[in-house]
């Protein structure tokens, strides 16, 4: 598993983590929402590739 997964999920929570302050302190907390979902949504669909990547990995391993 490569450490760039990592770095990336980290540096998609540190930006929405300032995308949401700036915007709460505006009075713009639907839109703070709206960003903190969207990013967990991009986080998910990342997760999700690399743990479809890991079953294909053990399918041809295993040759299932």
């Amino acid at each position: 598993m490569d450490v760039d997964l990592i770095f990336k999920v980290a540096a998609i929570g540190i930006l929405v983590a300032v995308l949401n302050i700036l915007l709460q302190r505006s009075g713009r907390d639907e839109q703070a929402l709206m960003t903190t979902i969207a990013a967990l949504v991009v986080v998910l669909i990342m997760v999700v590739q690399k743990i479809s990547e890991l079953f294909s990995l053990i399918k041809t391993l295993f040759d299932l």
